[in-house]
């Protein structure tokens, strides 16, 4: 099958934009004296909402968990770098100056001490949509949840804190009452910022966030433009802080954040930016069908501390987040919530198997960090190389979406009169004979996007009977648990869903 046309080429430009785009605003601050004592923790006042920007929409506790927000106040630390930065990750900074903050973590935790794991996940908030997101809690929100995990968002960039081009002005112009004392002092202190949050959830000057939780092992995570930014922070700050025990990287491109926050330096970043192999703790980099086209070039050997997997029939942002995640948006934002606009009458987004992956992706990387097994190296994947009956990518980490599909799953889409956004989030494309508005054989269409025309899979063929669908799930799912690709009671719930189902016959 032939490359995705040009329009499609757009995902991979609107995701570099936008892994930087938050860097545009942000003042940076001029260098403070420096302070000795560590971060102090409070409890923020009620404000005018009653409930912290982010709020959960769901209702936590009936998970067992509950939801609190404290505010992390102190002195943050700029870096430069010292020496020359390469593609090979091994970077050294210098301190640059000293700043004062003062932000915000979003903690979830279990309300039973004795359900706790000991491992926190702390995640850096996106801010693509000038917002704070937490679109990794909503990838691994089952796994969080089920396995007592406690997690804590951070509002580590500037444009969460003061605002940037979206309606809502940042915490500080959403309630004023309860943020109003916020102080960003700009991006090049986000990093620091963050390793203060990891020290304040092991030590905590102040209320303790975790209600005394004792902690084992504190993860860092960060999806999409947090993942460039958790990039440079394992490359350069780690070796410095010495804060984390283990890295997410998920959704991140061929280029990292540049340690300065400005939005200019991007262009003397090392390109391609690797992950450097010489810590002691892991890092576990996942990337979606959509990033593979803008990341591939970073692609690296895995080794002792570095893994790398590439999610066949995933996308960028997909069906399960959007649902998830976008109850709790809009709870806080209304309708400033950033929206996907997508053109009407297009395919519909990706639905795959992205949750899945992060989830076992998730307990991976606990157990590697506590000193267990590395994770599974996973193939690369092929976006370009397609199969021309099915129209799904090849290679890559594949579960039963893709072993046993019905339908057409992809990272890209046509995004002719569409939002920046909608690009991000793939497409999905029902196998029911071309009856579709969007089956025109042409770039709008997941399963063909290309002439000459080929019909779309016949479900009924491929799948005579119920049982036998059923059946080939079954095995497929086994085969990507004893892979180390799929969790056991995931695996259930994809045979439960093809039970649930009429595919076949």
């Amino acid at each position: 099958m032939p490359a995705r046309l040009s329009r499609r080429s757009v995902t991979a430009t609107a995701l570099g934009a936008l892994l930087c785009g938050a860097l545009l605003h942000g003042p940076q601050a001029t260098p403070a004296a420096a302070a000795t004592a560590g971060p102090t923790v409070t409890v923020p006042p009620a404000g005018s909402h009653g409930f912290p920007f982010l709020a959960a929409a769901e209702d936590l506790g009936s998970y067992g968990y509950t939801e609190s927000e404290y505010f992390l106040s102190g002195t943050a630390t700029s870096y430069v770098k010292s020496g020359l930065w390469t593609s090979d990750g091994r970077w050294n900074v210098r301190a640059s100056g000293t700043a004062a903050y003062k932000s915000r973590l979003l903690v979830r935790r279990p309300t039973d001490p004795a359900k706790f794991n000991g491992t926190v996940v702390v995640e850096w908030l996106n801010v693509s949509g000038q917002i704070d997101l937490s679109p990794d809690y909503w990838f691994e929100r089952d796994e969080l949840l089920r396995q007592g995990y406690a997690w804590v968002g951070v509002s580590a960039q500037a444009v969460g804190v003061n605002g940037g081009l979206g309606e809502i002005k940042g915490l500080k112009g959403w309630d004023p009452a309860r943020y109003g004392s916020l102080v960003h002092p700009g991006d090049a202190f986000a990093y620091d910022i963050f390793s203060q949050a990891g020290r304040a959830l092991r030590a905590p000057n102040g209320p303790d966030p975790l209600g005394g939780l004792p902690v084992r092992t504190l993860l860092a995570d960060g999806e999409s433009q947090s993942a460039g930014f958790m990039t440079t922070y394992v490359n350069a700050v780690q070796p410095v802080s010495q804060v984390y025990d283990g890295f997410m990287v998920h959704s991140n491109s061929a280029v990292a954040a540049p340690i300065t926050g400005v939005l200019a330096d991007t262009l003397l970043m090392p390109n391609p930016s690797r992950i450097r192999t010489d810590l002691t703790v892991p890092t576990f980099v996942v990337l979606t069908e959509t990033d593979v086209p803008g990341a591939a070039v970073a692609r690296q050997p895995d080794t002792a501390s570095v893994v790398h997997w590439e999610l066949a029939g995933t996308a960028h942002g997909d069906q399960w987040a959007y649902d998830l995640g976008q109850p709790t948006v809009e709870k806080s934002a209304g309708q400033a919530a950033p929206s996907a606009d997508c053109a009407a009458g297009s395919a519909p987004f990706n639905d795959g198997p992205g949750h899945w992956a992060m989830n076992v992706a998730l307990r991976h990387l606990a157990g590697w960090a506590r000193g267990g097994p590395r994770p599974p190296s996973g193939q690369p994947l092929s976006t370009v190389l397609r199969d021309p009956a099915t129209g799904l990518a090849t290679g890559g980490v594949r579960l039963p979406d893709v072993t046993v599909p019905t339908r057409t799953l992809t990272g890209s889409r046509d995004t002719t009169d569409s939002g920046v956004f909608c690009g991000l989030y793939g497409a999905r494309d029902p196998w029911n004979g071309d009856a579709d508005a969007w089956d025109r054989h042409d770039d709008g269409d997941p399963s063909d996007p290309a002439f000459p025309p080929t019909a779309e899979p016949v479900l009924s063929r491929l799948y005579p009977t119920h049982a036998d669908y059923v059946g080939k799930v079954r095995t497929a799912a086994q085969r990507s648990v004893d892979a180390g690709y799929l969790l056991p009671e995931d695996a259930t719930a994809i045979v439960a869903a093809a039970q649930d189902s009429g595919v076949g016959g």
